[in-house]
């Protein structure tokens, strides 16, 4: 029996990176894993899609569907909820790992991309949990982690060295984070945990790579597994244990005397 035998994991952003990983990460610990995401199918801007992240986890004895959705747009969401329901049924773990992400100076950023990268990385987490926690609270609880980054953190001002266009990209993952605890304390009676997870070193994804953060290789740059594998323990410990965390990687892991994959970057 796996630690989610008998749940249904809705994951956004399972088309690649670390939302593809924890999609299998979770289906392989027993869940019935929803893979949600814009690109269906091969052959997009950038590698992976949610046939291929689907079919891994059918091959690996899992479950899984895919369902393609816009998560910017509010009806897209209640559609994409509407459908795994209907599919597996409640939810009872929800990952909001999906973002669209730029970069550039703040006072030149398009107006179109702020808006884009606010509906994607914070009212999409915000509606989905307002959708699938009536089903958790019917059912006695549930976990929501929502993916954060580094860049929620305050800089050192003046900075020690040249700014990198994330000041709005820190922005919607704070008001994550802030959105995380909030949530959290709100359900406590309703044993629903609410947490915030970010990777300890940059995760070598094809949306990091893509953006020069990090590249194939790099020896200061963390696995994808781990990430996946803090997603599990706070997707599936007691709430009493997990909820209102904002947690790093392999600082949980190391924590919770969890080993963690490959070692670790730092």
């Amino acid at each position: 029996m796996g630690a989610l035998e008998g749940r249904v994991a809705l994951v956004t952003g399972a088309s690649r990176g670390i939302g593809a990983a924890i999609a299998r990460r979770l289906a392989a610990e027993g869940a019935a894993v929803a893979a949600v995401a814009r690109t269906l199918e091969p052959g997009g801007g950038l590698p992976g899609s949610l046939a291929e992240t689907v079919t891994a986890i059918r091959d690996g004895g899992g479950q899984a569907v895919a369902v393609a959705a816009d998560l910017s747009r509010d009806e897209a969401r209640e559609d994409a909820v509407d459908r795994v329901t209907g599919r597996l049924g409640p939810v009872d773990v929800l990952v909001n790992n999906a973002a669209v992400t730029w970069f550039g100076p703040t006072d030149r950023f398009p107006a179109k991309r702020s808006r884009l990268m606010w509906a994607v990385q914070v009212e999409a987490p915000l509606h989905l949990a307002q959708l699938v926690v009536p089903g958790m609270r019917a059912a006695g609880g549930g976990w929501i982690c929502n993916i954060s980054s580094g860049a929620a953190r305050h800089p050192a001002v003046p900075p020690a060295g040249p700014a990198r266009g994330s000041t709005l990209y820190g922005m919607c993952k704070a008001a994550l984070e802030r959105f995380s605890t909030g949530l959290a304390a709100e359900l406590v009676a309703d044993r629903i945990a609410v947490s915030a997870l970010s990777p300890t070193a940059v995760v070598p994804t094809p949306g990091t790579v893509f953006h020069g953060l990090t590249s194939e290789g790099d020896p200061a740059a963390e696995p994808v597994e781990v990430m996946a594998e803090a997603a599990l323990l706070l997707c599936s410990r007691p709430p009493d244990q997990v909820s209102g965390r904002v947690a790093y990687s392999q600082d949980l892991l190391r924590e919770l005397g969890v080993p963690v994959p490959g070692g670790g970057a730092g």
